[in-house]
């Protein structure tokens, strides 16, 4: 099977499903002709964003990316190439679920990779099917959370990237911030709060089904040498969801540096404030203690 060939968008089965079911979002508003504007659609995606997350073109961007990223196959075993036929039987089911709120995640297949350092960093691997909604549903939650994150935040982000935090460090740098405080939060997403979490992201998401989904995700089996163990906490890297959910969370942080006025770089759970004199003098440490607590 050729990538052209797993792409097309004719041939994937929501192309024929959503022929019956609503419009695409880009559509005239009844008799009176007017156009659905962004804001308009932001506001019904509050209750109908489940409806958007499976429509035929948000399902058929988030399958192209998934397949081109190929990737591991999960706890199922089923590679990239073998998720189109699976979909052409399967995802009429798999929707409904989705839409009822009844869908289950699988397992992540836990893997282990050595850091450059020293140690190891823990991955989820989902399956390539866990993938595609996760895939999914970022792309209709990102549009949401986005706009208001810190511009000094780097990490997973569009139009971002560790090379832009270098050079705006190095700026800040020149123009005479020679006090730095690196902060590192140790095991950052192996340690995170589900339910701290999920009331930030219950913020902007009002559809209770993407937010039982969401939840869902955080705490799907870990499945390691033939046993699943349960997550109370964490949101292991290796799934789609997994980057934007930790700036959602880490926003918090970004907020507090810059009510305090601080210049700072930070690239995922990697932090860099930094000032003209030391650390104390400019309110740089201690870090506020409520930063990333419960309201």
């Amino acid at each position: 099977m050729t990538r052209a060939k797993a792409e097309a968008p004719e041939e994937m089965p929501w192309a024929v499903l959503e022929g019956r079911g609503r419009k695409p979002r880009e559509h005239s508003n009844g008799a009176s002709g007017v156009t659905v504007t962004r804001e308009t659609y932001w506001a019904e995606a509050e209750t109908r964003l489940m409806e958007e997350i499976v429509s035929r073109a948000n399902m058929q961007k988030a399958y192209n990316r998934v397949v081109s990223n190929k990737g591991a196959a999960g706890v199922d075993s089923m590679s990239t190439g073998q998720l189109r036929g699976y979909l052409q039987t399967d995802w009429p089911r798999i929707k409904e679920e989705l839409l009822n709120g009844t869908y289950l995640p699988y397992p992540v297949r836990k893997v282990e990779i050595p850091k450059p350092c020293g140690g190891v960093r823990m991955l989820g691997i989902p399956t390539v099917l866990d993938r595609l909604i996760q895939q999914a549903v970022h792309q209709e939650l990102s549009p949401l959370f986005e706009p208001g994150f810190s511009a000094s935040s780097y990490g997973f982000r569009p139009g971002k990237s560790a090379h832009q935090a270098v050079q705006a460090a190095r700026k800040a740098v020149e123009s005479g911030l020679r006090w730095v405080v690196d902060i590192d939060l140790a095991k950052f997403f192996d340690r995170v709060n589900h339910d701290i979490l999920m009331s930030r992201v219950a913020r902007k998401v009002k559809d209770k089904r993407v937010l039982h989904l969401i939840r869902n995700y955080l705490q799907a089996g870990l499945f390691e040498g033939g046993v699943i163990t349960q997550r109370v906490e964490g949101t292991p890297q290796g799934g789609p969801l997994s980057p934007l959910l930790s700036n959602i969370l880490l926003d918090e942080l970004d907020k507090e540096l810059e009510r305090r006025n601080h210049t700072f770089c930070r690239y995922a759970d990697d932090c860099n404030p930094m000032s003209e004199h030391g650390a104390q003098q400019n309110g740089l440490w201690p870090p506020s203690p409520h930063s990333l607590k419960h309201d």
